[in-house]
């Protein structure tokens, strides 16, 4: 059956990108729901590939317009969100649609959605090697790298109100469980 829906969620950090872009890429009829944002662009994202960045002012205005299954500002003036838009794109394609949401994003599509979509938490191994990958990212300054590990301190809090935890402290591992969840999913 197709119209199935797939929500990977964790801190950020913690590989869900990496974990859904694998998910991608093993042929599961999976397409993925490009998020809208307020942040600015980081590195070589692109507008309607990675997210939809789009103005706060804009933003707001969808939100006022009833266009979003779920949102959240996340960080003051910094929203994300899945248009409603997106996931009526996707299904009307006859495919499985994979969110890559922040944590509340996660539990919120779960609560639209019941049983017509899993939901898998990526869980860091620790604090300190979340940290770690944070800073090997590069793209945020220090202040902002500790504003992400207080926020992990508390999504991590929320692991029990998904369908499945997977431990990404050796990524294969991890991406081969979230493969199989998957695809046992997909296949009820």
């Amino acid at each position: 059956m197709k119209g199935k829906l797939v929500i990977v969620s964790a801190p950020s950090g913690a590989g869900k990108t990496t974990i859904v872009n694998h998910l991608l890429s093993k042929g599961l009829d999976l397409e993925f729901s490009v998020s809208a944002t307020t942040r600015k662009p980081r590195g070589k994202e692109t507008h309607g590939k990675e997210y939809y960045f789009i103005s706060v002012d804009d933003f707001r205005k969808r939100i006022k317009n009833n266009e979003f299954v779920e949102w959240e500002e996340v960080y003051k003036d910094q929203f994300y969100g899945t248009l409603k838009m997106e996931i009526e794109r996707i299904l009307s394609h006859k495919k499985h649609v994979i969110f890559d949401v922040d944590v509340k994003g996660g539990i919120s599509l779960k609560r639209v959605f019941g049983n017509l979509g899993v939901s898998l938490f990526i869980m860091p191994p620790s604090v300190k090697e979340l940290e770690k990958r944070l800073l090997a990212r590069g793209t945020d300054k220090s202040d902002k790298v500790q504003e992400r590990i207080n926020k992990a301190l508390e999504e991590m809090k929320l692991a029990d109100k998904f369908d499945y935890i997977i431990l990404n402290d050796h990524l294969k591992d991890a991406t081969e469980e979230a493969e199989s969840v998957v695809t046992s999913f997909l296949k009820r």
